[in-house]
């Protein structure tokens, strides 16, 4: 009869457990996915609208990655740079409820990148003939136009790149970020409002009035 030979503990390598490190840091935006009630709708509007092709599609009966029973639609449109926008639609899902306060609508955007100031410009118009609300903001740093998805709600911004250091700034960052922390934390401590208090420290701050002084010198 044959034996199953089990090595002592000692010939085993030694378990160790090593502490995973930091692999990187993504190379670029894939796709940004959403949910549309009207696929037809969403293809007009990206494609003859907003000119990214349809360049996929995908059907399944449950999502791969939690295995939920959502039968859906994926659809994916491309830009410039080869990343996608994309939507599911799945029947029987129900609409997103209205956000409770209108500055999420505001907040939660998608900025899209054009080469030209000019070319922000020219979006401008072309989206004006076609029936949409544009906004039109000079940052300093970037120029944009800003307008809404008008199958699903998406606030969206064309914007060029005005200042090509404008995301080179940590240090900066870092210490923009503190001084809204211990505002937060000052505010707290002292039992004020503290939409109030943080109201003050961006109105002592404010970006949109350093730009304007700048322009005005």
């Amino acid at each position: 009869m044959s034996t199953i030979q089990v090595p002592e503990q000692s010939a085993l390598a030694p378990v160790t457990a090593a502490r995973p490190v930091l692999p990187g840091i993504p190379s670029n935006h894939h796709h940004l996915a959403y949910t549309t009630h009207d696929t037809q709708a969403t293809i007009d509007f990206y494609t003859r609208v907003l000119g990214m092709p349809l360049v996929g599609a995908v059907v399944d009966d449950r999502i791969p990655s939690t295995g939920e029973l959502y039968p859906y639609l994926h659809t994916f449109f491309r830009m410039g740079d080869g990343a996608c926008l994309a939507f599911f639609e799945s029947p029987g899902v129900p609409k997103m409820p209205p956000t409770e306060h209108p500055a999420h609508k505001t907040f939660n955007h998608v900025a899209l990148e054009v080469p030209t100031r000019d070319e922000v410009d020219r979006w401008y118009d072309w989206l004006k003939a076609n029936g949409l609300d544009v906004l039109r903001v000079d940052h300093g740093i970037i120029y944009s136009i800003y307008f809404f998805d008008p199958v699903n709600g998406i606030r969206l911004e064309l914007t060029a790149t005005l200042d090509p250091t404008w995301n080179e700034h940590s240090e900066e960052a870092r210490e923009v970020v503190e001084q809204w922390f211990a505002s937060k934390r000052s505010a707290e401590a002292e039992g004020r409002d503290v939409a109030v208090a943080m109201r003050e420290f961006t109105q002592a701050r404010s970006h949109q009035t350093h730009v304007k002084q700048s322009k005005s010198q």
